[in-house]
């Protein structure tokens, strides 16, 4: 075995690579600036040793056969240069998991610009329930196996389950990760225009996916969401089969009679129209039945029973910062955090809770924190999406000085157009009070009986849920 040292361990799929690499036997280390729960706890809990900062000496102690370079480390770091004048083998995450953990198993890719993780968790727990034993790599900790990415344990002929991301592979290969993944059976959940960092329009994402779709082999699958009209556009000249799922009568797999009580929705799964099987989960929300038909349609594909699906379905649980819910707060508030930060899956996420806690006041928290948030390219489509809550939160732009000034987020006019809604708008950060301190003094003067609060960040907000338990538990 070798000894593998990961150039910013601390990123989500990162981490979970480490701890899987592992358990296989390497003799695994790293370094990285940021580092926060959930994967600084991973990792710790993991015996993965790492460094807190970059620098020379690290990568010179941990003397590795091979250097992972991570996607956010780029020219200038002092340890990757160290790594390049010193010939060290490099080599990006996804091919790092392409050639040590997908080898020749079945590749089941997650696609799409929302419900990757969620979908990969859940497919990844069917395949498991079904006897599969699949390996997988999830943008988060999937709960039903408190890791992020473990081998497949049906020998060199199982199933792999990866989400597949479209951001870029490493300073070196600015291909979308899922280009790295050799899909067999694929799935493509909705495309939208995101990580402007790297693209600088949708047609550039069109282009990556349609490559995406061009490597899977004629005797593979594609499940494509066939309400989303750039899905379907992108996997019109599949050389494949393709399915889709959805609501439209289009669909191959689709659901009826859609219900939720108390933690569950219950739906009948159809297929070409047919009634199959009655269903039950426990997410909510119309998106989340999309993310279970495209999970239950690929685990069908890998021949696990309806009988099979129907029993592990309703044991499944939700990732970690995917509508995690903590109840039982003072004065009967329920937290709720979520990874939404797209204003697509900002409105589809305040729907669901909505629909969840009827009658009840919705509190959002919302921190301007991705590549595209941060810049006034959805100035107009924020304004529109925290349509059910009654109060918002706005968090400090995180990092606004990469923009001119005219590029950034105007969280300004965005409060502005939230209160002439109707809604009471709190601007953070624009005060003398420490940040994020403020917000929670706000919320201490705001909060009612019975108000349900919800944190949706893709970064730490700053430890705000931390905070907020602290002051409200």
């Amino acid at each position: 075995m070798s000894s593998i040292y990961f150039l910013g361990i601390g990123g989500t799929a990162m981490a979970s690579v480490a701890v899987a690499l592992s358990h296989s036997g390497h003799a695994v280390s790293g370094s990285d600036t940021s580092l926060y729960p959930p994967m600084s706890t991973y990792l710790e809990m993991h015996n993965i040793r790492y460094f807190k900062g970059f620098s020379e000496k690290n990568i010179k102690r941990a003397t590795p056969d091979l250097v992972v370079v991570g996607n956010a480390v780029s020219r200038g770091n002092c340890e990757l240069e160290f790594a390049l004048e010193h010939r060290m083998e490099l080599i990006s995450m996804p091919e790092l998991v392409r050639r040590e953990l997908i080898g020749r198993h079945t590749s089941m890719v997650v696609t799409g610009t929302h419900g990757k993780t969620t979908t990969t968790s859940l497919l990844a727990w069917l395949l498991d329930g079904g006897g599969l034993k699949p390996g997988f790599l999830v943008g988060g900790i999937p709960e039903n196996f408190s890791l992020g990415c473990r081998a497949s344990g049906m020998g060199e002929q199982g199933f792999f389950v990866t989400e597949g991301d479209e951001y870029d592979t490493a300073f070196f290969d600015k291909r979308s990760k899922f280009m790295l993944y050799r899909p067999d059976i694929a799935i493509i959940n909705n495309i939208e225009f995101d990580h402007a960092d790297i693209f600088d329009s949708l047609d550039a994402i069109r282009k990556s996916f349609r490559r995406f779709v061009n490597l899977i082999p004629r005797n593979g699958t594609l499940l494509v969401n066939g309400d989303d009209p750039v899905a379907g556009e992108v996997s019109a000249n599949a050389f494949c089969p393709v399915e889709r799922f959805g609501f439209g009568k289009n669909c191959e797999w689709s659901a009826s009679d859609i219900s939720c009580s108390g933690d569950m929705t219950t739906f009948t799964l159809l297929y070409r129209g047919t009634p199959l099987e009655t269903l039950s989960v426990p997410l909510f929300g119309n998106h989340n039945v999309m993310n279970t038909l495209a999970a239950v349609a690929a685990t069908r594909h890998a021949g696990v029973s309806m009988e099979g699906i129907a029993r592990t379905l309703p044991l499944f649980r939700r990732p970690k910062r995917r509508m995690e819910i903590t109840g039982g707060l003072r004065s009967g508030i329920t937290l709720i955090e979520d990874f939404a930060h797209h204003p697509t899956a900002i409105r589809a996420t305040l729907d669901a809770i909505a629909a969840l806690y009827k009658g009840r006041r919705i509190v959002a928290c919302f921190e301007p924190r991705s590549n595209t948030t941060t810049r006034n390219i959805f100035q107009k489509e924020l304004a529109r999406c925290f349509g059910p809550a009654a109060v918002v939160v706005m968090g400090k732009v995180h990092r606004p000085e990469r923009y001119r000034p005219e590029e950034q987020l105007d969280t300004g006019v965005l409060s502005k157009e939230l209160q002439e809604q109707g809604k009471t708008v709190f601007l953070a950060g624009t005060g003398n009070q420490a940040y994020p301190g403020d917000i929670l003094d706000f919320l201490a003067e705001t909060l009612r009986k019975d108000d349900v609060v919800i944190l949706m960040s893709n970064g730490s907000f700053s430890n705000l849920k931390s905070l907020f338990l602290d002051n409200f538990g």
